[in-house]
Order: C-alpha cells, then structure tokens, then sequence
C-alpha cells in the first residue's frame, strides 16, 4: 500500500525558511518512481492544488516561475524521502503543501495528506 506523509509545516516571518519532508513507503525506491512533485492548496480554495516543483527519476526537475530560485525539490534515496526546501518565503506561499508520487504503471497518482505553512508579514 503506497503512503506518503509529509511534516515539516509550521509557521514562519516572511523572509524565512523551512523544509519540508515527504516519507514514501509502499511504492519502491523513490528513485525509481517516474514522477514526485510538490503541490501548493491555498488559503480558501480546497479543490485547488497549483504545482510548485517536479521532479523526474532522470533527473529533470521543474518550478514554478513564482517559487525558482527561492525553493528546491530533492530526492533522498537513502530516506526514501522528497524534500521541498523553501526559502526566503512570502505571504503568498501560505496553504498547504501536498506530495505526489506518480509511476506511468500505477492507475492513479497517490497524494500524501498534507502539511500547513503559515507566513506572516
């Protein structure tokens, strides 16, 4: 049974820092799944899930034009963990933040259950 779980979320001063965690478990080697990504909900908007980083096995890795240069997805295979570092954050990247893990064999994407980060002024 594939689960992700996601922590790290807390709540933080614009301008600072946090990481966030992913643990896969039932789905293999992180490494060998296609696809991992970071979603962003929202404040208010519950059906709305806006990606904010991805991350292929080959090494190809994409951002958000609102998040380059300020985040940055990794893969940890020894951890079997997707890690989401976010810095220098705004007001703007408050909600909560969703893994995703994709192989091109499964019938359905699993999402983990999410994680809050708060960013105040």
């Amino acid at each position: 049974q594939v689960q992700l779980v996601e922590s790290g979320g807390g709540s933080v001063q614009a301008g600072g820092s946090l990481t966030l965690a992913c643990v896969v478990s039932g789905a293999g080697r992180i490494s060998t799944i296609d696809t991992m990504a970071w979603y962003h909900q929202p404040p208010g908007k519950p059906s709305a899930l806006d990606l904010v980083a991805r991350s292929s096995k080959y090494g190809s890795i994409d951002y958000a034009n609102h998040v380059a240069g300020r985040f940055t997805i990794t893969r940890n295979a020894a951890e079997n963990t997707l890690y989401l570092q976010m810095d220098d954050l705004r007001v703007e990247d408050t909600g909560v933040y969703f893994c995703k893990a994709g192989r091109a064999i499964w019938d359905q994407d699993y999402y983990g259950q999410g994680t809050q980060v708060t960013v105040s002024p």
